[in-house]
């Protein structure tokens, strides 16, 4: 069904008859919901600490999990301390709930285990972003400012510092709201955020959204040369070490193109096997792989690793933020913590 509705965002057709109504109906419902939220009758619940929210108005990857992870290391650097709260999609938990390097992916997300993996943050995830920070803030007095993971619409938290993160390759499909295209909200929200971090390699988002009066705009790569044994051996390769093997890569994430990208610009050939992103893996999945060497992404092997085998690899990947005009986004942001 994902899929489908992928395929369907990326154009128009029959199907967008009955979808365009339904789309009109969403736009009412986040219409009235974001302006109840402005006059007061729905509450915005604001922490005792700066919270920067990262997240996009569409569905669909745009990088947000290796960019809150370099977002958490700027902040650290800078000598803040600072706390993560995530909704935990992919998980069953819906209480404000800690996460750590350790926990188990089908009760918190496993993006938030890879963040308080990659990070050591303390970390919360829960349906109320809201509770989830007090209740982090609580247990760790010592956090100085909060990052929410994928919270642009989630107004019940009251934000200081909003991030955009935008696809230019995709530019937002067929611009349709939910369910008949892949926005969350118009791309005019964009006039609204502090800054735009763009994670493909487009070069006409400026040129295609010219009406849209734009934050500071930065380019992200992700980067990453070594692969690391999924089953916790700490073995590490290169490509090289691929190069004649019989390779199959899987993804169970937003984006799976990307990372097929990122194999094939390393130089390798492989069957792609993509998924739903959030897929469970289980260990069915990779036994109807066996006989041949398993590439998968980083989110995907916190999932796999209690019964992986040693022939299973993952590409850790970090992130590279562009400057724009001189002036780096981590001093934007730090600017702005300052005020």
């Amino acid at each position: 069904m994902n899929s489908w509705f992928q395929k369907q965002w990326s154009s128009y057709s029959l199907w967008h008859i009955l979808l365009i109504p339904l789309s009109w109906i969403f736009l009412v419902v986040i219409s009235v919901r974001k302006a109840l939220y402005n006059v007061g009758l729905l509450k915005s619940t604001r922490l005792s600490v700066p919270v920067i929210v990262v997240g996009n108005v569409n569905v669909g990857g745009t990088g947000k999990t290796p960019f809150v992870i370099w977002l958490a290391e700027q902040l650290q650097l800078a000598g803040y301390k600072p706390g993560i709260v995530s909704r935990g999609y992919g998980g069953k938990s819906k209480l404000a709930t800690p996460v750590f390097a350790d926990s188990d992916p089908r009760l918190v997300g496993d993006e938030p285990v890879l963040i308080s993996k990659r990070t050591a943050c303390p970390m919360f995830v829960g349906a109320n972003r809201a509770a989830a920070g007090q209740a982090l803030l609580q247990e760790n007095p010592q956090c100085n400012v909060i990052i929410s993971d994928d919270g642009l619409q989630h107004y019940a938290l009251g934000r200081n510092i909003e991030i955009a993160l935008v696809n230019s390759n995709s530019k937002f499909g067929n611009q349709r709201l939910l369910p008949a295209g892949p926005l969350r909200e118009k791309f005019t929200r964009l006039k609204f955020v502090d800054a735009i971090v763009d994670s493909g390699k487009g070069t006409a988002f400026v040129d295609t959204f010219k009406e849209v009066k734009q934050a500071p705009i930065f380019n992200m790569t992700l980067q990453g040369e070594l692969f690391e044994s999924v089953d916790g051996s700490g073995a590490k390769q290169p490509a090289s070490y691929f190069a004649d093997k019989t390779l199959v890569a899987i993804a169970g994430i937003g984006n799976p193109e990307r990372f097929f990208n990122q194999l094939s610009d390393l130089g390798l050939q492989f069957e792609p096997k993509p998924f739903a992103d959030h897929h469970a893996f289980t260990k069915h999945d990779l036994m109807q792989l066996s006989g041949k060497t398993i590439l998968m992404t980083e989110k995907d092997a916190v999932k796999c690793s209690a019964f992986t085998t040693s022939d299973t690899w993952c590409l850790p990947v970090a992130a590279t933020i562009s400057s724009t005009n001189q002036t780096s986004l981590a001093k934007l942001i730090l600017q702005k913590l300052g005020i």
